[in-house]
């Protein structure tokens, strides 16, 4: 929105000027994107007129003029503008006067012939681009006057950079009202009186279209006179806020719409063929508008039609058939009120825009529809003569502005600032909102021209706006700060994540939204949860696992030649949940996975090198659940190698998995070796067990070997469970500390060797006692598992 200051201080003049005003208006949410002066700093030079002009004697393109600047004597002054003529008024810059660009004025002899002066153009003055000729001023200008006054050169030009909610501010009385509210000035906006009707000549209006235009305004306006001239402080204005003077009739419609914020169109009534209707276009319907571009219509575009044919896009543009001419003499005068929703888009969707549609898709007021066509009827009538027929209304049901309620306490706790009944009642008097009081709440009925007060944090804003953010106090956050209780059987994640990192993994942080093959591939999840909006074709589904991130991640690593990768995440999965979730519908348990690429240590002298392989990321595992003792047990998973891969339990409860990725993955994936992965519940890793005290034998412990043989498929676990589950009561710890299967064991067989700890906290163990649990356990092993004794 551009203006000119000046004429907004016809409607209000309130004491801040200058930078202070506009820092004024930015503050209260009317950011001013741009101010400048209408013309650059110049002085002497003032309103001539010429009186003679004879050609100059030895220059064809020069002319000697006589020229009356206000003084006791006209002074002689050289020309070369084409368009210099005896009787015409246009600036004149006197000896010693500075123009824009250090450009200073001197008596001087030009060809032989003194001059006194020169007379100026636009582009000399620093107002415009034109330098065709002279700058021409209407007859009644007064001789001598300064021109900076008389053009009223020092006024500034702001550019307000409004948010779509604010569209009450698209006009001057718009702006002229919140300068009001905001300064407390008095503002007083153009006296809009009935215009007489002085002829019977109207036309019928039909809503055939209700919902998208609930109301509609015309009047004939006959005897107009399509060639008037614009009035200059008209064109000034318009021209000052970016609109460019077309005619007296166009011009009249769009001043009207820059002082009130009704846009306003001009048909020429000999081109309307019966009733006006506001109709929704038949697809395929073609309009040719006054931009010249024929247009295809779709089905929900509104038109103004007559009873044969298109004649305006409402609330957009005018047809090029219908529009007013310089030769139209009888017209008909629109205004009128479109739903945003019906115009909104319409213009951008056929690549092109107008003042009007900006206005209409954001909200006009509805209660200034007739007022503004009454203001450019008197204007018309005032301009361009005519007899203003009566006025024809069609109206449907307008938009409810339903009244909200707002709690003096939720004010004092949203903004910070205690604010009295009183104080915040004084506010909405000053935007001029009805009101009630209930208690120590206000309920308001907003005005038609703020479509945007709809809930409570639509009038807290409001009373901001007004109080002042900058009288809002700057306070520091406080908070009370106590020792939360952390109990001994739980572990912090960020302690889960430092045994990661201080392991050599790097956490990262994946998108929770994938690809749908992630999905399929690393979960067999045929039917993920599907994002109704993503923010990118790739990334449409909810993960269900960490790994589809970690395994992008060591491409994007391997692309740039980082060959040893070592990852982690802890994040949320999504799942699918009918029942029991807090979400309805879903689950979003918290996991964390890592992955461990390349070689199992950094390149040195001192290590073979070798890739990571399972048992690496197992024993990274059973130090992350620490003091926790998992079992491993065989299991087959989708995104893992089905031979080299388990499933975690820890009292009895499945906790995730861990495992090399599947050679299919890994061939799809262009890896050139397989990664080693892990993903776990992080609510099972974040439970610890509370420490038993374990009296510390004084006795010496006695060790044995113990070497079998048993069948090739049997499972060590199944093994280590029954011999712990079976154990003598000395028996304090047994673990495998050998593999072996070739010669000197059968075909289809395996050796197993247990060191085996026995141990007691009172007295030392005899040697009989030591061979007796030692038979025991072997008696077991042959009972349990066929398992014979190695000799």
């Amino acid at each position: 929105m551009k203006f000119s200051e000046s004429w907004l201080r016809q409607f209000v003049n309130p004491s801040v000027k200058g930078a202070d005003f506009s820092h004024l208006l930015t503050m209260a949410g009317l950011e001013v994107e741009e101010e400048e002066t209408v013309a650059p700093l110049f002085d002497g030079v003032v309103v001539a007129q010429v009186l003679e002009v004879n050609k100059h004697p030895d220059a064809d393109r020069l002319n000697v003029c006589r020229v009356d600047i206000g003084g006791k004597e006209p002074q002689t002054i050289v020309c070369g503008a084409p368009n210099v003529a005896p009787g015409l008024k246009v600036p004149c810059a006197l000896p010693g006067a500075e123009l824009p660009g250090d450009f200073k004025i001197k008596i001087a002899k030009v060809r032989g012939v003194e001059s006194s002066g020169m007379l100026c153009s636009a582009k000399e003055l620093g107002i415009s681009e034109d330098a065709s000729g002279l700058l021409l001023l209407p007859p009644d200008a007064p001789v001598g006057e300064d021109i900076r006054n008389y053009l009223d050169l020092d006024d500034r030009l702001l550019t307000l950079k409004l948010t779509p909610n604010r569209a009450d501010c698209l006009s001057l009385t718009g702006v002229a009202r919140e300068v009001a509210a905001l300064t407390g000035s008095p503002a007083s906006y153009p006296t809009i009186a009935t215009v007489p009707v002085a002829s019977d000549k109207g036309r019928q209006i039909v809503l055939d279209a209700p919902d998208a235009c609930p109301l509609y305004c015309g009047r004939v306006i006959s005897g107009v006179d399509g060639r008037a001239p614009t009035p200059e402080w008209m064109k000034r204005r318009l021209e000052r806020s970016g609109i460019r003077s077309i005619s007296a009739l166009v011009d009249i419609t769009n001043y009207v719409m820059l002082e009130l914020g009704q846009p306003l169109h001009a048909f020429d009534n000999g081109q309307i063929q019966g009733t006006v209707h506001a109709r929704m276009a038949q697809a395929g319907e073609e309009i040719l508008l006054l931009n010249e571009q024929t247009l295809e219509l779709q089905d929900d575009v509104l038109l103004i039609a007559d009873d044969a044919r298109p004649l305006a896009m409402a609330g957009i543009m005018g047809g090029e058939d219908s529009g007013i001419t310089v030769e139209t003499t009888e017209m008909f005068l629109e205004a009128a009120f479109f739903a945003p929703k019906a115009i909104a888009g319409r213009a951008r969707r056929y690549g092109f825009g107008s003042d009007a549609s900006h206005r209409f898709e954001r909200g006009v007021d509805f209660g200034t529809t007739r007022k503004a066509l009454e203001r450019a009827t008197q204007l018309i009538i005032e301009i361009c003569g005519g007899q203003a027929g009566p006025v024809s209304e069609a109206a449907a049901t307008l938009p409810a502005r339903p009244p909200v309620r707002l709690r003096a306490a939720r004010v004092t706790k949203v903004l910070g600032v205690t604010l009295s009944g009183e104080e915040i009642a004084s506010l909405f008097v000053r935007l001029g909102f009805e009101f009630t009081r209930s208690g120590e709440d206000f309920i308001v009925s907003p005005p038609s021209y703020r479509f945007d007060i709809e809930i409570e944090e639509d009038l807290i804003e409001e009373v901001a706006r007004l109080h002042g953010y900058d009288n809002i106090p700057v306070r520091a956050p406080r908070g009370i700060i106590s020792m939360l209780p952390q109990t001994e059987n739980a572990r912090p994640v960020p302690r889960l994540r430092q045994i990661l990192a201080d392991r050599g993994f790097q956490e990262v942080v994946n998108y929770a939204f994938v690809e749908d093959s992630w999905e399929t591939d690393f979960t067999a999840n045929a039917t993920p949860i599907k994002l109704a909006n993503p923010i990118a074709s790739q990334m449409s589904v909810m993960r269900s696992t960490l790994l589809g991130g970690l395994v992008a991640n060591v491409v994007t690593n391997l692309k740039r030649k980082q060959n040893r990768v070592r990852v982690f995440e802890t994040g949320r999965c999504f799942f699918r949940d009918e029942q029991g979730s807090p979400v309805a519908g879903f689950r979003q348990p918290w996991k964390i996975a890592a992955l461990a690429y390349g070689t199992a240590l950094p390149e040195q002298w001192a290590s073979a090198s070798r890739a990571v392989d399972f048992f690496d990321i197992k024993g990274e595992v059973e130090l992350l659940l620490a003091p926790c003792v998992a079992r491993f047990e065989k299991t087959v998973h989708p995104a893992l190698h089905p031979g080299r891969s388990a499933r975690l339990i820890v009292d009895g409860e499945s906790i995730g998995f861990v495992g090399e990725l599947h050679p299919q993955w890994v061939q799809k994936y262009e890896l050139p070796l397989a990664p080693v992965v892990f993903e776990l519940d992080l609510a099972a890793l974040t439970k610890s067990r509370l420490p038993k005290y374990v009296e510390v034998s004084r006795q010496p412990s006695a060790t044995r070997d113990l070497a079998i043989v048993v069948d090739q498929k049997l499972e060590l676990q199944r093994l280590l469970d029954g011999m712990k589950e079976n154990r003598p009561t000395i028996v304090r710890d047994i673990s495998l500390f050998d593999v072996y299967a070739g010669k000197g064991v059968p075909a289809g067989k395996k050796s197993l060797a247990f060191r085996i700890v026995m141990q007691d906290t009172q007295r030392t163990l005899q040697d009989a006692e030591v061979d007796a649990a030692m038979q025991e356990l072997v008696a077991y092993l042959e009972r349990a598992f066929a398992a014979q004794l190695r000799v």
